[in-house]
C-alpha cells in the first residue's frame, strides 16, 4: 500500500507559470514532481496541493501531499529535495500522514496576504513582491469597504471566469484587514475558500476605493449585482502571497 506524505512549501513565483503543471512551461508543481520521481525511482509521482496559484503569485506556506510505493525518511528526503531544487522553492516541512489526508479536501480555510507599496519609488528588494501605487490611498475608506465584505456572500463578482463549472460561488470571509506601516499596505484575508483570482479582485476593488474612484458602500452594490463588472479590477499578481492553509 502506498505511503502518503505531506509537505509545506514556500516559493517565489516570479519565474514560474504558476503552480500547476503545464506543457512546455516551468511550474512549481512540475519542478517538485520531477525531483520526486527521480528520488523515489518511480515513473511519476503526483503532487496534490491545497490549491493553484497563478503566474507570478508567491507562497509562504503552500501545502501538498504525495504517495510513494516505498516509505522514505522524511528528514533526509527533505534535505535532498532542497539540495537539488531551485533556490526560489523551499520544502519547509515533510512528514508522513494518514492515507485519508488530502491537501485540498482536508483544508478548512486559507489566509492570503496582498502587499501594496504606496509610494513613488519602490525599494529594489520589494519590487517583485509589491503592487506599486504612487497615488495616496485612503486607508480608512478601504477598511470600511473591507468590513462590508466580511461574511458569507456570493463572491462571483470578485472572481475571474475560468469557464470551468463549479458547484457554488458562495464563500465565507472570516476576516479582511487593511494594515498600514509606512508606505507598506497589507491586505490580510481569511476565508473558508476562494474563487479563481478572487483575492486579486478584492485587492483591485479596495485599491480603487482607496483612490476615491469608488465609495466603500459600492461593495454592497457589487455583491447584490451578482456579476462581474468594470468596478472590479484584478490586481497584479506579484503582490499576492498564499500565507497559510488551515486544517482541523
Amino acid at each position: 500500500m502506498p505511503t502518503r506524505y505531506k509537505m509545506k512549501i514556500a516559493y517565489d513565483g516570479t519565474n514560474y507559470s504558476g503552480w500547476q503543471v503545464q506543457p512546455q512551461r516551468c511550474t512549481v508543481q512540475g519542478e517538485i514532481e520531477r525531483l520526486l520521481a527521480e528520488m523515489t525511482c518511480q515513473k511519476h509521482v503526483r503532487l496534490e496541493s491545497s490549491g493553484r496559484t497563478d503566474t507570478g503569485v508567491h507562497a509562504r506556506a503552500q501545502v501538498a501531499h504525495f504517495d510513494v510505493e516505498k516509505p522514505i525518511d522524511p528528514t533526509y528526503f527533505q534535505r535532498g529535495l532542497n539540495a537539488q531544487i531551485n533556490r526560489d522553492i523551499r520544502i519547509l516541512t515533510l512528514e508522513k500522514v494518514s492515507p485519508d489526508f488530502h491537501a485540498r479536501f482536508s483544508a478548512v480555510g486559507k489566509e492570503y496576504r496582498y502587499f501594496i507599496y504606496n509610494g513613488l519609488i519602490v525599494p529594489p528588494t520589494k519590487r517583485l513582491y509589491r503592487l506599486q501605487e504612487g497615488r495616496p490611498l485612503d486607508i480608512e475608506k478601504m477598511r470600511t469597504a473591507a468590513a462590508l465584505l466580511v461574511g458569507e456572500h456570493d463572491f462571483a463578482p470578485f472572481a475571474a471566469n475560468r469557464k470551468v463549472p463549479i458547484k457554488s460561488t458562495v464563500r465565507t470571509l472570516h476576516s479582511l484587514y487593511v494594515r498600514k506601516h509606512g508606505a507598506d499596505i497589507t491586505l490580510e484575508v481569511q476565508g473558508n475558500g476562494f474563487l479563481y483570482k478572487m483575492v486579486r479582485g478584492l485587492a483591485g476593488f479596495l485599491i480603487h476605493v482607496g483612490m476615491g474612484r469608488l465609495e466603500p458602500e459600492a461593495a454592497l452594490d457589487i455583491l447584490d449585482h451578482g456579476k462581474r463588472t468594470a468596478k472590479v479590477q484584478t490586481a497584479q499578481p506579484q503582490g499576492l502571497f498564499l500565507w497559510k492553509v488551515f486544517y482541523e
